[in-house]
């Protein structure tokens, strides 16, 4: 991972420490269970947890212990065997270091979702309160980047926010189906080692069990999980690329804060420049990168081989912590977002009412004009707005193809006719949400 865009956090989920430290849980876990079962004794289980417990390991030594023997989980127990005693020989009976490992990285990845999923409710309490703010801010609504029909910037982040809700349901469905333990031995079969032990260390580590681990856990799981984070980045960045739109100098409808003291350009004083939002979308293209190795780690060699190691050795910190960071970073953007309402209304007149000619079109129809004729005489006056001649209400009046009065012209340019189901749409994104998610649930499950 990059530190300039790790927080401790995240960060520490991967540090060495925190990993040996998940790994001796594991295997004094399972040795309990054995003890349990009559194949340790029980006072071999204690004396492990004992001097375990609180042990300090000694990054370097496994280093040491793994360049001679090629091999980290051995190195690891090596070094357990050197702060344990011989007790030691009790751990890993029956054991595979793919339980060890696979496990391992089920526990991180699940904590470190667990941060995502405290990110995301950051993103949206910012992405709440600036669409109530501004729920009826008019805007203008753009398609193809050009002016289409009036919306509300309060609109425009009410779609984030329920986008943001999908995004916190994907990941925590990623977040129940990476949390599972595999303890079952060489190709899975449980040979040598009991089920039993493994819904121990499954309970205490707050994981589910591998129905058939095949002695590595299903690599699809893994696949669904970066895929889930990957959409997650895609959001982030949408969002991210609308407020570098609407700060751009012909538009400045929103703006990233700008602190005192920051500075835009080494050469140009003047510069405002929107790094933060830049920065996000970067960050996304790291986060969505990961998509595509996860997926193919799916296809393995019979029960198992290790070509994915290498690859979620470094996708699974990168991906969680850039995420994670990413996350936090936009939740402060979208709360510190600077918005101006005036350039706003200034953009949306800026084609002398362009955005009401469907309102004209409709009215024409109503009127007895056919659709065909009615576009034609529509499309005719505003191509002489987009020509600068002048104003697309004047143009409309004058035309004397155009059959409406100009009282019910005016009528027709009325601005919060497209507002009138602002309110409604609010309570489907904020209001209804569970009740809609809910429902949504119980259908899928009754079919």
């Amino acid at each position: 991972m990059i530190p300039r865009y790790a927080r401790k956090e995240a960060a520490e989920i991967w540090a060495p420490q925190t990993r040996f430290r998940i790994m001796f849980e594991i295997e004094a876990h399972a040795a309990d269970a054995m003890a349990e079962l009559g194949v340790i004794p029980k006072e071999a289980a204690r004396v492990i947890w004992e001097k375990g417990r609180d042990a300090v390991w000694d990054a370097d030594r496994i280093d040491e212990i793994e360049r001679e023997v090629k091999h980290d989980v051995i190195a690891f127990l090596t070094h357990v065997t050197e702060i344990v005693g011989p007790e030691a020989r009790f751990l890993h009976q029956g054991m595979t270091s793919s339980d060890v490992n696979d496990t391992t990285l089920a526990v991180q990845l699940a904590r470190a979702t667990d941060l995502l999923l405290e990110d995301v409710d950051l993103v949206l309490a910012a992405l709440k309160r600036r669409a109530y703010e501004h729920r009826f801010t008019p805007t203008v609504g753009r398609s193809h980047a050009i002016h289409a029909e009036p919306t509300t910037f309060g609109l425009k982040l009410a779609g984030h926010y329920a986008e943001f809700q999908r995004a916190k349901e994907r990941l925590a469905m990623a977040r129940f189906e990476i949390a599972t333990c595999a303890i079952s031995g060489a190709v899975g079969t449980f040979a040598n080692v009991s089920p039993d032990v493994e819904a121990h260390v499954a309970e205490k580590m707050g994981l589910a069990v591998e129905p058939v681990s095949t002695q590595v856990i299903p690599r699809d799981r893994h696949a669904a999980y970066f895929a889930a984070l990957g959409v997650v980045a895609s959001s982030i960045e949408r969002l991210a690329t609308e407020i570098r739109h609407l700060q751009r100098t012909e538009v400045l409808e929103a703006e990233e804060p700008f602190d005192p003291g920051q500075k835009g350009s080494s050469a140009m004083p003047h510069k405002r420049n929107p790094i933060l939002t830049e920065n996000l979308t970067g960050l996304a293209r790291l986060v969505r990168s990961a998509v595509i190795p996860a997926l193919e780690n799916v296809t393995l060699w019979h029960e198992r081989d290790i070509s994915h190691s290498s690859v979620e050795r470094g996708i699974a910190p990168d991906t969680t912590v850039h995420l994670d960071f990413a996350l936090r970073r936009l939740a402060s953007v979208v709360e510190r977002l600077v918005i101006y309402p005036e350039s706003m209304a200034k953009n949306l007149d800026r084609l002398g009412g362009l955005v009401h000619s469907q309102r004209v079109l409709l009215g024409l129809t109503q009127k007895g004009l056919s659709r065909e004729a009615s576009y034609a005489a529509v499309q005719r006056n505003a191509m002489k707005v987009w020509r600068g001649e002048g104003a697309f209400l004047d143009f409309l009046k004058a035309d004397p193809e155009i059959t409406l009065a100009d009282a019910e012209l005016e009528a027709l340019f009325d601005l919060d006719y497209h507002f009138k189901n602002v309110d409604r749409i609010f309570a489907r994104v904020f209001g209804e949400h569970e009740e809609q998610q809910a429902s949504r649930r119980l259908t899928t499950s009754a079919a």
